[in-house]
């Protein structure tokens, strides 16, 4: 890229240096002499070449003044013209300063035109000196004498563009250096960004996920910058979240695994007897791990977005009624009174939600066996469904010590425990409270968790109402 920035500075400079030369040396020498010089400047050669002709067809200078006139007239019509046409010896403008003086004699030497007086007078020797003779058959017709103004000849004209030519090429070469001096400047700081922002690109997909780089400017490059690091912090939290999930399956499969092993070897052994009451703690730690695998394929599913749901129209009042029935007998057998409160109008019916009753039960399922797990014994749980216009809304209310404030944020977080202590042989995954998030989620609502001011914590479901009359979701 660097490579490329400089071959078109470089490009852009030696076209803009050719040009410019080339314009200079076109106009350059037409231009000064039209500056420089006045329109009554006659070329000496053109003038002589007129003049011999004009003898040449009238065989005499009778009237020579008119051509002589007529020419230097030509010349004014350019834009310059002799004040002794109009009555002074002085041109306009500059022209008085580089003023022409024209003599024409003939043989005799006598004056037939004097364009700065008209006195009757002969060349003198010296005027004869400076004088150009005129020809016609090999004989001397008459004397030129051009006095004064600036000779502007072809050679000089050559030189002059030669001169202007060589300053043009020396201002452009220097010029040229001088932009590509600045053009590796800006290459160079223009490609920096893009090279660490590659650099940290081909160490990202090499593996290296500690990857970030310096955002300067808010410019398209920066914005590049900040996407970048953006993405690269998005992949080390993916990391480290996947390390932390496989070292979290690993312990959670080690556990029911090795416990299965011990009791098999002992069997096998014949430490313990082949008996019912010995092999039941093998089937509970095999169903512990069919639990285990069941909620990790419905988070995969849930994660890939291919979770199935089969829903059709569920009364809500009714489906939690129901629920706490099913949950009685785990609450008594610790002691715990569970407390069912509706506060929708006997005669609504508007308590229907569009869900999967079988994800229902599970979201509903795994935050009663919570807090009956954490609620003391001679406790109460609290099931409170109430309505607004939107949503259903479900809150289980235990009466334990509540969640530490530490534990929110993580409460959802796969395989976390408030508890670390809790044995894994009391039925827990640590998948619960994060899978029954995920199937609110997608059911349109939502799963969150606070503590009471009056103790215990509330847990909130939200699912949106059914309308009716289309049976969508609203």
């Amino acid at each position: 890229m660097r490579r490329k920035l400089i071959l078109s500075f470089a490009l852009v400079v030696l076209i803009s240096i050719v040009g410019m030369v080339g314009i200079a040396r076109y106009t350059s020498a037409g231009t000064v002499r039209e500056f420089m010089f006045p329109g009554g400047m006659i070329s000496s050669t053109e003038l002589v070449k007129s003049l011999e002709a004009y003898y040449q067809e009238h065989l005499s200078w009778q009237g020579v003044e008119s051509l002589i006139n007529s020419q230097r007239g030509n010349n004014q019509g350019k834009g310059w013209g002799y004040g002794a046409a109009q009555g002074g010896g002085m041109m306009r403008g500059n022209n008085g300063m580089m003023g022409q003086r024209i003599l024409l004699a003939d043989e005799n030497r006598n004056i037939l035109y004097d364009s700065d007086s008209q006195a009757v007078r002969l060349l003198s020797n010296d005027e004869i000196a400076q004088s150009i003779p005129l020809h016609h058959n090999n004989k001397v017709i008459g004397y030129l004498l051009l006095q004064g103004g600036m000779g502007f000849t072809q050679a000089d004209e050559r030189q002059l563009v030669t001169r202007l030519g060589q300053a043009a090429i020396f201002a452009g070469v220097l010029a040229g250096t001088v932009a590509l001096v600045i053009a590796l400047i800006l290459a160079n700081r223009l490609q920096k960004p893009v090279r660490d922002l590659t650099l940290a690109a081909q160490n990202l997909a090499n593996g290296d996920l500690d990857q970030s780089v310096q955002v300067v400017g808010k410019d398209e490059i920066g914005l590049l910058g900040r996407t970048f690091n953006q993405m690269a912090g998005s992949l080390r939290k993916d990391e480290q979240m996947r390390k932390a999930l496989t070292a979290d399956i690993a312990h959670e499969l080690r556990n029911p695994l090795a416990v299965q092993r011990a009791n098999l070897e002992a069997l096998l052994d014949g430490v313990y007897p082949l008996n019912n009451e010995n092999i039941l703690p093998i089937l509970e730690q095999n169903q512990l791990l069919t639990r285990l695998v069941d909620d990790l394929r419905t988070l995969a599913l849930v994660d890939a977005g291919q979770l199935s749901l089969q829903k059709i129209p569920v009364a809500m009042r009714e489906f939690c009624e129901h629920l706490v029935e099913i949950m009685q007998p785990q609450a008594r057998k610790k002691g715990i009174r569970i407390v069912f409160e509706d506060n929708f109008r006997e005669t609504s019916e508007d308590d229907f939600i569009l869900g999967d009753p079988h994800r229902l039960e599970q979201i509903l399922g795994n935050v009663l066996s919570n807090a009956i797990r954490y609620t003391p014994i001679d406790g109460q749980v609290k099931i409170l469904i109430q309505g607004d216009l939107k949503d259903i809304i479900i809150q289980v209310h235990d009466s334990g010590e509540g969640i530490p404030e530490d534990a929110l944020p993580y409460l959802f977080d796969r395989f976390y425990r408030v508890d670390k202590s809790r044995s894994r042989d009391q039925g827990g995954t640590g998948l619960g409270l994060s899978i029954a998030r995920q199937l609110a989620q997608a059911h349109g609502g939502n799963l969150i968790a606070e503590n009471s001011p009056e103790g215990g914590a509330i847990f909130t479901l939200r699912l949106p109402k059914m309308d009716k009359n289309s049976s969508t979701i609203n």
